[in-house]
């Protein structure tokens, strides 16, 4: 071997050596999440493009299972010393994550890792759920999402409805959906996330509070009272649905956004969020409307609440960590990748430049209907008590509705004794959180 051939081998291994001591010291941030399907397709893209562009860091992505799966393994996972770096945990694990002690708040993380973060980038009602009394950020809005109503052009056409007008009103929802089953639809109308849409959401579009104190924003010491007489008469009207076979219920997530994009149901109430699974999967023309309101109720429709999660970072990492996921976050919120992320899944735009830059690009006029989510949000400036939820335990709560109104599905007790026996066992649930952040 010549002398020179030698250094070219020479310097061709240290290279590789220098390439492979770099890959390997990439920081690896585990990121657990709930998106699965389209949406967990979207967040390992987002992934893949942040690590491209950040070699120095790897971001992880891993589904936990749904929300209240990825809740639970991520408080295992803080007992066991074992917590992701950054944990997607949806909207009503709010409080119970800010009283958890196991968190770094994202305010401060990006300060120890000295990267700007402008707060005000965020729409300010999304924003605000999740933020401190200081209107500091505890968590980063990531895949916030309000209740649409999804309805099958092709099916309204064949029922004789006007394909180009869905229900405005709850009454006109009842007549569509019998309308529908009438032209040999087996369902005419289902819902997911029934405590979410036919309770919390039905009550801030009704400019009524879910309960006391601005809905938790307040104190802890809040007491539900959601088992007034609109609400109670909506569940009846869901009642008398049920029992013609206009209204079926199946289940107590996302179950109904399968049932619609496979042509069983013509119409169904969920998330915003829904829309990317819809568009992939439906064989049919399909519209998004905004969420049906009582029109006998003064000053409705009022806002809509935000759903979906957002970005928890999890204590006890290093400050190289703690600096990627900084970097990570604030790659999230850059106009281009917000505003993508929005245009692809249904979710909220969550920034304000993310919703300007879309409306310049023009989605909203080749895609009608991909703002409602939007402007239900922004339909009126929020009341103190529709801004959002903080209420602790308010999984469990939600679990508690879930089982009231299925009494009710079933025929086994009517709408008032539901909303009470729910009202009463969820105020129990809170007093017990209310003695656990004493």
């Amino acid at each position: 071997m010549s002398v020179v051939t030698f250094r070219r081998s020479l310097m061709s291994a240290l290279l590789g050596l220098t390439l492979s001591t770099h890959a390997m010291a990439a920081t690896e941030i585990p990121f657990w999440h709930s998106m699965e399907g389209e949406l967990g397709k979207e967040v390992d893209s987002l992934a893949q493009r942040f690590n491209q562009t950040h070699p120095d860091y790897k971001i992880v992505p891993t589904y936990k299972g749904n929300y209240e799966q990825s809740l639970a393994a991520g408080i295992a996972a803080v007992r066991s010393g074992k917590a992701p770096a950054v944990l997607q945990v949806y909207e009503v694990g709010t409080a119970t994550m800010m009283a958890s002690h196991a968190i770094v708040p994202v305010y401060q993380v990006f300060k120890d890792a000295g990267i700007p973060f402008d707060e005000k980038q965020f729409v300010p009602t999304v924003a605000g759920y999740y933020s401190d009394s200081k209107g500091q950020l505890i968590s980063q809005p990531f895949n916030s999402s309000t209740p649409v109503l999804y309805y099958n052009k092709d099916a309204f056409k064949k029922a004789g409805l006007n394909p180009d007008q869905p229900p405005k009103t709850w009454q006109e929802l009842a007549t569509d959906a019998a309308a529908l089953r009438k032209s040999g639809m087996s369902c005419g109308y289902a819902s997911g996330w029934q405590g979410w849409i036919q309770i919390e959401n039905f009550s801030a579009w009704h400019a009524l509070p879910v309960a006391t104190k601005n809905n938790g924003f307040d104190g802890p010491d809040a007491v539900l009272e959601f088992n007034k007489p609109v609400l109670v008469r909506h569940i009846e009207l869901l009642e008398a649905m049920n029992k013609k076979g206009d209204f079926t219920y199946f289940g107590r997530k996302d179950e109904s956004t399968a049932k619609f994009y496979n042509g069983d149901c013509g119409i169904t109430t969920a998330s915003s969020g829904s829309l990317a699974d819809i568009r992939h999967y439906a064989k049919f023309n399909f519209g998004v409307g905004m969420m049906p309101y009582d029109d006998t109720v003064p000053n409705a429709p009022q806002n809509a609440l935000i759903g979906g999660a957002s970005l928890w970072v999890m204590k006890g990492k290093d400050a190289a960590t703690y600096k990627g996921v900084a970097e990570f976050m604030q790659f999230l919120a850059k106009p281009e990748i917000a505003a993508e992320w929005h245009q692809k899944t249904g979710y909220l735009p969550i920034t304000t430049a993310a919703y300007e830059l879309t409306k310049q690009q023009g989605f909203y006029d080749k895609n009608p209907g991909a703002d409602i989510a939007t402007r239900q949000m922004m339909n009126k400036p929020p009341l103190p008590f529709t801004k959002g939820m903080r209420l602790g335990n308010m999984p469990q709560i939600r679990a508690v509705i879930d089982e009231e109104l299925e009494s009710v599905w079933t025929g086994k007790q009517s709408p008032q004794n539901a909303m009470d026996n729910a009202v009463k066992r969820g105020n129990e649930l809170l007093r017990r959180f209310q003695q656990q952040v004493k």
